[in-house]
């Protein structure tokens, strides 16, 4: 009985931390892509930089706050 249980709590905060650790993962590669694509666009048209930049830097804070979110919820599953 105590090693089932022991089971159960090993296999879901084993499971929240690989969560987290995939959404970490996740969020650098969209933020790698982001700016990739932001330096290519800025390189084709470099009058257009205020116009990319500023959207850039956005969505950049959009993606770091939903995957700031995901770590939390993933490390609370973790905790509890």
């Amino acid at each position: 009985m105590f090693t089932t249980i022991l089971l159960e709590a090993i296999s879901t905060q084993g499971a929240a931390a690989i969560g987290a650790g995939i959404v970490a993962i996740g969020a650098g590669l969209g933020l790698g892509k982001i700016g990739s694509s932001a330096m290519d666009a800025m390189a084709r048209q470099p009058e257009a930089i205020s116009k990319i930049q500023t959207p850039m830097i956005i969505i950049g804070a959009l993606v770091e706050g939903v995957s700031l979110i995901g770590v939390v919820a993933c490390l609370l599953g973790v905790l509890s």
